[in-house]
């Protein structure tokens, strides 16, 4: 069940902000994460397959995947599946194009010439998570906005299976246009787009998300190489009253619940009657999640409900949490918006899914961070 607080706006403020501490960082990771990178430098793809035996239990002999096993899974994946990752390779696609930086040339000072040339990097490494869950959505996500950049080579990695590669992910990556592909995941694969291998060349930057070790491995690879950030746990923020639909706003919270036990998923809303319902109705959803268990600790030790006075109070409460994703399921929600200082995605409405606008609407769900810039929020309505 969701903790319900109910407590003054400035303690429930403090309650909120006080995340729970993550194994990333720590120093038992950090050390192990120190000793992958350094072995993988040193001794490239023999590290690779030494820990790929030890973690994922695959015995590998070549890294790289053939473009074939790209086209069998495409051909044998289901039409459906299909449709669904075409459709939001156009969304992304056409979403991102309007993002292209084009320069600029300044000539306003007599003799004065400035500018900016932006220019793609020449090599980008793409993690794509394969281990507790596979997310196909993350090629896309992160292969389309480099082809419209320009980047030349886009080198992705996932984590063996020992009963192959996750067939959906292979068909994302032939719809996305991938060409090279190695199956490597955790801190190795990390170190190995850093470094580089036999068999894996280095790349400029590296993006995607990943695990704990994943997490710390970009973190200590940065200066190596470019990173688009370091990730935390996923979380999701809705703010509702009861005008929003019970059902929806349990299962949206679910949505990011059930991809880890560390994930976040909170509700502010200021109906008591409605806060219980949307408890209850989070009890009764997570019975029926394949990913059940992983769910019912996000929701337990990491989810709330903050019970407030008005809705200008819960839009404080979110901004201080500035959380990952943000649904406001309020009538007329797009009048809320310049109550919103601090979100990375916003969805606004009650058609405004949280998991529509981050897989197949366009807006990107990883956030790219470069130097001495963040992007601002996205917007989904």
């Amino acid at each position: 069940m969701m903790k319900i607080l109910q407590e003054s706006l400035a303690d429930t403020v403090a309650y909120v902000t006080k995340r729970s501490a993550v194994a990333a960082g720590t120093p038992e990771v950090e050390q192990a994460v120190t000793a992958i990178i350094q072995n993988v430098r040193d001794n490239g793809d023999q590290a690779i397959r030494e820990y790929e035996k030890k973690f994922d239990d695959v015995e590998l002999n070549e890294l790289k995947v053939p473009q074939s096993a790209l086209e069998e899974a495409y051909q044998n994946a289901p039409q459906d599946l299909l449709d669904a990752l075409e459709l939001a390779k156009r969304n992304i696609t056409s979403y991102h194009e309007k993002e292209k930086q084009r320069g600029f040339v300044d000539t306003e000072q007599p003799g004065v010439m400035r500018g900016e040339r932006i220019t793609p990097l020449a090599a980008v490494g793409v993690y794509v998570p394969g281990g507790t869950a596979a997310y196909p959505s993350s090629i896309l996500m992160n292969v389309l906005p480099a082809k419209i950049a320009g980047v030349k080579r886009i080198a992705l990695v996932t984590p063996p299976q020992k009963d192959g590669l996750n067939q959906s992910v292979l068909a994302a990556a032939k719809i996305a246009g991938v060409t090279e592909i190695y199956q490597v995941g955790g801190a190795q694969a990390i170190a190995a787009l850093a470094y580089g291998t036999e068999s894996i060349p280095r790349v400029d930057k590296i993006t995607g998300p990943g695990n704990i070790f994943v997490a710390t491995a970009k973190k200590q690879v940065f200066g190596q190489v470019s990173i688009d950030m370091i990730a935390g746990p996923s979380e999701i923020g809705v703010i509702a009253d009861d005008s929003a639909d019970v059902e929806n706003v349990a299962a949206d919270l679910l949505s990011q619940a059930e991809h880890d036990k560390l994930a976040r998923p909170m509700l502010v809303t200021p109906d008591l009657k409605f806060a219980k319902q949307v408890s209850d109705a989070v009890d009764r959803q997570l019975e029926t999640l394949p990913r059940k268990e992983i769910a019912t600790a996000s929701v337990n030790d990491q989810g709330f409900i903050a019970i407030v006075d008005s809705l200008v109070d819960a839009f404080t409460v979110m901004n201080a949490i500035a959380p990952e994703h943000l649904e406001v399921q309020l009538d007329n929600a797009a009048q809320y918006l310049s109550y919103i200082k601090n979100a990375g995605s916003v969805f606004l409405g009650f058609a405004a899914s949280e998991p529509v606008g981050d897989y197949v609407a366009g807006p990107n769900h990883i956030f790219f961070q470069q130097e001495g810039h963040q992007d601002s929020s996205q917007l989904s309505v």
